[in-house]
């Protein structure tokens, strides 16, 4: 019985593989899909900042998406467009809905796919 627990000790060379694949996967994922949610805090603070901007809701679609765009240009967030961004106002009531979604490439033809989806609601 010994001497079957003695052949047994360690891993093998191909499992050792196996095993520093799978981890430099992970890394992988982690260096691509980390910036993109970094970005999108980015984008989180300036929704905030808006929010807590003096008389925002009396501001015009243009000035909003001009306020946006600068904070955005300011801390380099690059995924979010024009598009992406839908202003609703209505008397004192605004709503800003920033829906955008980003595509990392991350081995040949596997891609990830994250979608985002936030806003901000400031008056009556």
């Amino acid at each position: 019985m010994n001497a079957s627990l003695k052949r047994q000790q360690g891993l093998t060379f191909i499992s050792l593989i196996f095993v520093l694949g799978l981890l430099a996967f992970l890394v992988m994922l982690v260096l691509k899909i980390g910036p993109v949610y970094l970005d999108h805090s980015k984008v989180v603070s300036a929704l905030t900042a808006l929010e807590k901007m003096p008389e925002v809701e009396t501001k015009s679609d243009a000035e909003i998406r001009g306020i946006l765009n600068k904070r955005f240009s300011m801390n380099y967030v690059n995924d979010v467009t024009d598009d992406d961004i839908k202003v609703i106002q209505s008397g004192t009531y605004l709503k800003v809905i920033i829906q955008y979604n980003v595509i990392k490439q991350i081995l040949g033809n596997l891609s990830v796919l994250v979608e985002f989806n936030n806003e901000i609601e400031v008056g009556e």
